[in-house]
């Protein structure tokens, strides 16, 4: 969301070379070896020697394996642990965010029943940990996967084919194998009408087989609505960082909202995409109907870093209640966000209360349509204003539905993982002082949007942290998972800070896949 600073630290990041350590040409002399300690029947302790042989530190590192059926992992320590179903991930501890050149650290686990052999399917900040491809013969990473069609019972895929010797591809969901083929597509049937399933695939020989390919999330046809509210909408600016075309990427990712930035003053208390482009008849209006024809919906972001505020501008709650109204009125809108971040509006209280008193009279003149309220972060919670801004939603009865924190240009540091949730934890403890709600209650009102790849700070959200965010959001009840944004979900490693394109490694809208899987 803010656009300003990505073109400063552009600026600054082009007088040094960034080194990207997600993709898989950078991370081919990061190597992770696996040894077996102690093995007692009942079960057994297993230990990843991680080394960085590259000439650079290593930013944060990832190694993700699976275990046979049957087994488990137990506990850990020195990394930090995520599970799905056989697949472990482990990702560096918050204490030691960097591994220097030509250095090596390790992580241990015990793990049940004994007489374990050794994890199989071993990567490395999405490589292979021996350096290689995972398996030594087996064959190169399948391209990721793109949709090709769907129906009320069936998603077709497309790949595009591995290096080396392949017998053949199976396409998984999760750690289940849902198709096996010769080919580079498929089609995977006998799934429920408008459901979601998030794909990869790997290669194979007689040798074992690839590393997985990046995910694809699709939806079955035959949805009567859209997925209420938005509640994964990536950001999509149309006036910066070389727009894609909202038709492409729904195609490619299944995602189905979009938040759309910014609507900003045209002068006065009048709303303007921009500030500059016309609320309707303009690019903006084409594209939300592109959105809606192929059964999607926006939720348009009124504020951002930059630009000219309705909220300084609008002399009423009443007033400003009027302009969101235009909008609101002009699309039909289900939900509206108000990105509330920088000084004039998220400092400045008069205003806050300002914006507050109108999102109520907003959700008593349209009712059912869901109020969002997205602002910056500390790494443990709300800052001051944060709290300011809940504790007045509370005292003013605003009714606001999503509290949607931005846990990036917050010092994050590696851990990104961590810090977003630990962020996020401080703010439902907020919510819960304000509100006299449960943690499950609070949990429900919450958001979380990032900034995909290398923030303005230098903070690396990779596809894999991101991934593991999704999935703490979901497992905690979320209301809302956003990034920003789509324009920069391509990858160009080492690039730094850029308007179009994440700054590292990553296949084309990577992270809007992810998302769309919330």
């Amino acid at each position: 969301m803010r656009f300003v600073r990505l073109f400063v630290a552009a600026l600054v990041a082009a007088a040094a070379t960034l080194v990207a350590t997600t993709g898989t040409a950078s991370a081919a002399s990061v190597t992770a070896t696996f040894t077996k300690p102690q093995d007692w029947g009942s079960g057994f302790e297993g230990k990843y020697t991680i080394t960085n042989g590259t000439s650079s530190a290593l930013n944060g590192w990832t190694v993700a394996f699976d275990l046979p059926a049957g087994f488990s992992v137990t506990t850990s320590w020195d990394a930090v642990m995520t599970r799905s179903g056989q697949h472990y991930t482990f990702t560096n501890p918050g204490w030691a965010p960097t591994l220097a050149a030509g250095a090596s650290t390790s992580f241990g686990f015990n793990g049940s029943p004994g007489n374990f052999g050794a994890p199989v399917n071993c990567t490395i900040n999405g490589a292979s940990c021996s350096g290689g491809t995972t398996n030594p013969g087996a064959p190169g990473t399948p391209g990721t996967p793109t949709v090709t069609g769907t129906s009320n019972s069936s998603i077709s895929l497309s790949w595009s084919a591995s290096s080396g010797t392949v017998t053949g591809y199976r396409v998984y969901e999760g750690s289940a194998a849902q198709a096996t083929v010769t080919g580079t597509s498929a089609t995977i049937g006998s799934l429920g009408t408008c459901t979601t399933h998030t794909y990869t695939v790997k290669a194979y020989n007689s040798a074992g087989e690839s590393a997985a390919s990046g995910s694809v999330t699709a939806t079955t046809s035959g949805c009567t609505n859209p997925p209420p509210g938005g509640s994964g909408a990536p950001y999509l600016y149309l006036g910066w960082g070389n727009p894609p075309s909202p038709n492409t990427v729904m195609s490619a990712t299944g995602i189905k909202w979009f938040t759309m930035a910014f609507v900003l003053s045209g002068g006065g208390c009048t709303p303007a995409w921009d500030g500059t482009r016309p609320l309707t008849g303009g690019v903006d209006a084409s594209t939300i109907a592109q959105i809606k024809a192929a059964g999607g919906d926006v939720v348009p972001s009124f504020g951002g870093w930059s630009g000219n505020k309705l909220g300084p501008n609008c002399s009423t709650p009443q007033a400003l209640a009027g302009a969101y109204q235009q909008v609101i009125s002009a699309y039909n809108l289900k939900a509206i966000d108000i990105d509330i971040e920088n000084s004039d509006e998220f400092e400045n209280e008069a205003v806050q209360d300002r914006i507050l008193n109108a999102l109520k009279i907003v959700k008593q003149n349209n009712p059912g349509i869901k109020t969002i309220v997205t602002f910056g972060t500390g790494t443990s919670g709300p800052t001051y204003y944060g709290t300011r801004l809940i504790n007045q939603a509370a005292a003013l009865g605003a009714n606001i539905d999503v509290f949607t924190i931005m846990p990036f240009d917050f010092g994050g540091g590696a851990n990104m993982y961590q810090n977003t949730v630990n962020a996020a934890e401080g703010l439902k403890n907020a919510l819960k002082s304000a509100f006299g709600w449960s943690d499950a209650t609070a949990y429900a009102h919450m958001g979380i949007s990032g900034m995909n790849g290398l923030s303005d700070q230098q903070e690396n959200t990779t596809p894999a942290i991101w991934t593991q965010i999704r999935d703490w959001a979901k497992s905690k009840g979320l209301a809302r998972l956003a990034f920003w944004s789509v324009n920069r979900d391509r990858g160009c490693p080492g690039g730094g800070v850029q308007s179009n394109c994440s700054g590292i490694a990553q296949s084309d809208w990577q992270f809007t896949s992810i998302t769309a899987g919330f």
